[in-house]
């Protein structure tokens, strides 16, 4: 090799010099190919050669020292990149995030271990090809779903995202991350839906919106409420008024289906995203569906017309249909995949406007652009407190 003394040159040296000399060649020459520029094929066969002969002739600390200096090189082929791997030791999962390339076979070659830290550490890496990422979806690791998830060089379709929404489901740090993907449709994250923050809970929400949806199983049993819609209307704000949510849990349980742990977790939901699918999967309008969420939720002077004003845009913009069947996804009665078919895809891509407007706590509106039945709903809860205090 050029810049190298011939293999039998160093064969003498090792043997006439014992491990010590051994040590010295072997990291010498490592660093003269890291220096290199690129080299040729018939170069990098011949430095082969040599680093398989050096490497076993070397002491351990001289091999760690010598794989991490030759991992330096941008020139690697997959038996110098094995190598590295073999003999680099405790700083191999550095040497995968940080190296700026390789090779598929040994992507391959490290995920066949099983290791899941270091599959996790591969996961993040932006020059994933096709089998190796075929294979690391393959893995039960949650490490290695949730380094996937993250992975903004990786855009989940078919099965990919199929094994995404799936993870999401059985893991809130996943689903938390998805969450904040402009790339991720936030529909997908319905199941999901009690592990997220409130913020993304509107996320999920705003997935809806204007959206077409395919029949939900529970349009049945609300047809069957709809025409007592005023009544559940008074219920709710009375027992929420009351704060007797054991037993507007009770009451979510008989008419919603759901177990009456999930209807406990939306009556105690003082954000009112959850009771808000309710709401809207009932068929109530802006008007009175604000009228109780404003006796359901927790929020200080400064935020509640904020929060309102956003709720208000979600009645106006989200479908009971479509909260219909944002219901029937917790009740485990339909596939959210359906939504990726063409005839269900949102309506408008995810903007920084509209991702901006749905969070109620951080948007910004303004008064004059406030929905009449917010005005009505907050007049209402100022009497009631008037009511009290006298």
């Amino acid at each position: 090799m050029i810049g190298f003394q011939p293999y039998e040159t160093f064969q003498l040296l090792i043997e006439s010099g014992g491990t010590d000399r051994a040590n010295t060649l072997l990291v010498a020459a490592c660093d003269a190919f890291a220096r290199r520029g690129k080299p040729h094929s018939i170069e990098v066969e011949q430095f082969e050669e040599l680093a398989t002969r050096l490497f076993p002739s070397a002491d351990q600390t001289a091999r760690m020292k010598a794989a991490a200096t030759l991992g330096r090189s941008h020139y690697l082929s997959p038996k110098l990149e094995q190598v590295v791997i073999e003999n680099i030791g405790p700083d191999l999962a550095l040497y995968l995030e940080e190296t700026p390339f390789l090779s598929e076979q040994t992507m391959v070659g490290l995920i066949s271990t099983g290791d899941a830290d270091i599959c996790a550490v591969l996961a993040n890496r932006s020059d994933l090809g096709n089998v190796a990422l075929s294979k690391l979806f393959q893995m039960n690791s949650r490490k290695v779903y949730r380094a996937l998830a993250s992975n903004r060089s990786i855009h989940p379709r078919g099965p990919y995202l199929n094994a995404l929404a799936r993870s999401a489901q059985m893991d809130h740090k996943v689903a938390w991350t998805l969450a904040g993907r402009e790339d991720f449709d936030k529909a997908l994250l319905a199941p999901a839906f009690f592990d997220l923050r409130e913020e993304d809970r509107i996320r999920v929400i705003n997935a809806f919106a204007l959206r077409k949806t395919p029949e939900a199983p529970i349009k049945k049993t609300i047809e069957q409420v709809s025409v007592a819609v005023g009544e559940l209307t008074a219920a709710l704000m009375k027992l929420f008024s009351q704060n007797r949510r054991p037993e507007v849990t009770r009451l979510l349980t008989q008419i919603t289906g759901l177990d009456e742990i999930r209807c406990g977790q939306i009556a105690h939901d003082v954000s009112g995203a959850a009771l808000f699918v309710v709401l809207r999967a009932f068929g109530l309008s802006s008007h009175d569906g604000l009228k109780v969420l404003i006796h359901a939720t927790s929020h200080d002077e400064q935020n509640r017309s904020e929060a309102l004003s956003a709720y208000a845009k979600l009645f106006q913009n989200v479908s009971a249909d479509a909260m219909a069947y944002l219901l029937s996804s917790w009740r485990g009665e339909v596939n959210l995949l359906d939504l990726e078919k063409p005839q269900y895809s949102p309506f408008a891509q995810t903007t920084r406007r509209t991702a901006e407007a749905a969070q109620p706590a951080a948007g910004q509106f303004r008064k004059q652009d406030q929905d009449p039945a917010i005005a009505q709903a907050v007049e209402a809860l100022e009497r009631l407190r008037l009511r009290r205090a006298s």
